[in-house]
């Protein structure tokens, strides 16, 4: 008796009752059991990373020719940037922008705005109490990052720890042009991007080869809009411009007072170098006409729209494979962003420093100090101004008896012609009025004095003076 065969199972067949192959059947399965939705996110997902590399857009050479690949959150770039175009139509075509409230270029890429320190100029006597952006440039520098190569720490007998520091400055600047278009940064870092730009391309082909047309479709749109920004966004050239000195001005020395700990930052320098820092601004010059600037930056903003709709759209119909090329291409556009992402802040201070006001390295110094009053009498004595009452009351706005002796002690010894330094004995800070305490604070304080002094004749003194 022989052993009959199994039956065989029917291979499915299409409507023309052709045999389905595995490829086929593969595709089949790839496009319906499983779909990686990431429109949901591609146009919005890293939309802080994609803003701030447009931003750096003006300060970077070559970086507005770099921007042709698929990148994360497109869309916040219309919705940061979309003041640019100054026209109701456009608001009504993208209500995204009426939330602006700034429609000056330079405000809207980050090159103005933010505030900077109080000012009072030691000889003009002149005080502002909030100075400009490009104060809030040099303060952020001082405060967060090492301005010369080296701290220069003044020992205190009281305190080991120094926690107040000076910065002084020399701006040997005579004068900057009053307007002047700064040379653009050099940074090689910059050309990483053509990693993104190349794994766009190849996502694009590969797309292609599988025959998944909406995703291909979705990453070149992707690219394309990226790159359009950054070259029309980019068109500005940023220029600096400050305000022509008065004739027969005294010297533009003064200081800036940082908040806490911080400490001063004294500029010492010509009328027309000081008012670089504290009334000085950041523009951007467009070439073409305001109107064919609002046309063609408003024709990005609308690509740039419909790339989220048709990525929105388009990315759910394409197959696993070309989905995870187009994730793909993102993570490494968000990566280059983020990871490789140039501070525009610190930028727009090198150019400052550097380009701006040519500040050497030999030009600045920075010390700390243990005390307040330290730092204080220091400041007063790097300055020297012909009225030293009012940095006094300004860094110290003590009022106690014994801050008042120790202030009139010390501007009777500033003001003696001529100047024989700071010594102080007893009969300074033995006061019958005072009891013991306050004879030990007032001590302690000409202490400070002297060690100021010292250090002032080590490394700030003048030889003139």
């Amino acid at each position: 008796m022989g052993i009959l065969p199994e039956p065989s199972l029917p291979l499915p067949t299409p409507t023309n009752g052709s045999p389905v192959t595995n490829v086929a059947h593969i595709r089949e399965l790839d496009h319906r059991a499983f779909t990686l939705d990431a429109s949901g996110f591609a146009g919005f997902f890293g939309g802080d990373g994609a803003a701030e590399s447009v931003a750096t857009v003006h300060l970077v050479k070559w970086r507005r020719w770099l921007g042709w690949y698929n990148a994360p959150g497109l869309f916040e770039i219309v919705r940061q940037y979309g003041g640019l175009i100054a026209s109701k139509g456009a608001s009504s075509l993208f209500p995204v922008i009426r939330s602006i409230k700034s429609r000056d270029p330079a405000t809207i890429f980050g090159l103005d705005g933010q505030h900077g320190p109080r000012f009072i100029a030691s000889y003009a006597g002149s005080e502002f109490l909030g100075c400009g952006h490009l104060a809030h440039l040099l303060a952020r520098r001082v405060r967060h990052s090492h301005l010369v190569s080296r701290l220069i720490v003044i020992p205190n007998v009281r305190r080991k720890i120094p926690q107040y520091n000076v910065t002084t400055m020399d701006l040997s600047l005579e004068l900057p042009e009053p307007e002047t278009r700064p040379p653009m940064l050099k940074n090689k870092q910059v050309f990483f991007a053509i990693l993104p730009i190349i794994g766009s391309l190849v996502a694009t082909i590969y797309c292609a080869y599988i025959a998944d047309w909406y995703c291909c479709a979705s990453i070149a749109l992707g690219a394309v809009a990226n790159g359009l920004a950054c070259l029309q966004l980019g068109s500005g050239r940023l220029t600096f411009r400050h305000p022509a000195p008065r004739d027969g001005a005294p010297p533009g020395d003064g200081i800036f007072i940082l908040e806490g700990r911080a400490g001063v930052i004294v500029v010492r320098g010509s009328e027309g170098a000081v008012s670089s820092l504290t009334l000085g601004q950041y523009y951007l010059d467009f070439p073409e006409d305001p109107r064919v600037r609002y046309l063609l930056t408003g024709i990005c903003m609308a690509i740039l729209v419909v790339n989220c709709m048709v990525q929105l759209l388009f990315i759910p119909q394409g197959t696993l494979a070309g989905q995870s090329v187009f994730v793909a291409s993102l993570a490494l556009s968000w990566l280059y962003n983020h990871v490789l992402a140039l501070d525009k802040e610190d930028m727009q201070t090198d150019i400052l420093l550097g380009e701006v006001l040519h500040l050497q390295e030999q030009d600045v110094k920075k010390f700390a100090f243990g005390t307040r009053t330290a730092m204080v009498v220091f400041t007063v004595l790097s300055l020297w101004p012909p009225s030293p009452d009012k940095l006094l009351d300004a860094l110290l706005p003590n009022n106690t008896p014994v801050w008042q002796r120790w202030r009139e002690v010390l501007v009777k010894q500033l003001r003696a012609a001529p100047f024989k330094g700071l010594r102080f004995d007893k009969e300074h800070w033995e006061i019958p009025e005072f009891d013991s305490s306050s004879q030990k604070l007032l001590h302690d304080l000409f202490v400070d004095a002297e060690e100021a002094y010292g250090a002032w004749c080590k490394y700030g003194r003048k030889p003139d003076v």
